[in-house]
């Protein structure tokens, strides 16, 4: 009994500090897939030249110089289906872009018309930082945070916890721009918020947080459906465009 019991408590143990990790494997057959448990995310904050360039996002205002025919210079907002209306030329996606990659697309667009297009891009003001925050909470809805926030924060701005909450397997999905979508489960419960274990990763722009009401069996067929049908537009759209990206 005590040797089970030993080795039951160093399963759950190693169980809640399993690093996190993307969905992007598929389960083991027979079984149903499950995201990882989180561990303790970086500083807040911490920037290094090793991070990706950032990408655009609907909301975003974005400035096109064309150099070679000053009229065509606008600065524009991308709009919720992550496109930008430019003179001559169809709308064109931005969002999930880099300045670097929005450039060469108007380029390339560009030539169909102008002899030897020279553009410039650059990004002239950032949208609302938002987080939509669902299940059982007291006000579902999308919030606009400024500064780093976790989970746990993310319900606190939602009107906290209701009763029906499952407060140990909180989920967050997550998308790092231009990457897979990920999802992780967070343990939200007061034990283990007053033992000092993390309280999730720093949430980002765009990202959910969904409080179950029970236990659910298949987290990847869950998170497609919920993705693909509760989301509102602009998440939606935004998680739409990972699966586009090869």
């Amino acid at each position: 009994m005590a040797r089970n019991a030993t080795a039951a408590l160093a399963l759950m143990v190693a169980v809640s500090f399993a690093g996190c990790a993307a969905m992007s494997q598929g389960p083991a057959h027979g079984q149903a897939a499950q995201p990882a448990a989180y561990t303790q995310p970086a500083a807040p904050g911490a920037f290094s030249e090793a991070d990706a360039p950032y990408r655009f996002y609907p909301g975003d205002q974005v400035e096109v110089t064309v150099f070679s025919a000053p009229e065509l210079s606008r600065t524009v907002t991308i709009g919720p289906d992550g496109r930008i209306d430019l003179p001559m030329l169809p709308p064109v996606m931005a969002a999930d872009l880099s300045t670097a990659e929005l450039r060469d697309a108007l380029l390339a667009a560009y030539s169909r018309d102008l002899r030897t297009p020279e553009i410039d891009v650059s990004a002239a003001g950032f949208g609302s930082n938002l987080v939509y925050v669902a299940g059982e909470v007291s006000r579902p809805g999308v919030y606009d945070f400024r500064g780093p926030i976790d989970p746990l924060q993310a319900v606190a701005l939602a009107g906290g916890f209701l009763n029906s909450a499952r407060r140990q397997e909180v989920v967050v999905i997550s998308r790092a721009p231009g990457g897979p979508r990920e999802v992780s489960l967070v343990d939200l419960r007061g034990s283990a918020v007053r033992e000092g274990l993390p309280q999730g990763p720093t949430l980002r722009r765009f990202d959910v947080v969904f409080v179950p009401r029970t236990r659910v069996s298949d987290w990847n067929l869950w998170v497609q459906q919920y993705v693909r049908d509760a989301l509102p537009i602009q998440f939606s759209l935004f998680y739409d465009l990972a699966q586009e990206r090869p």
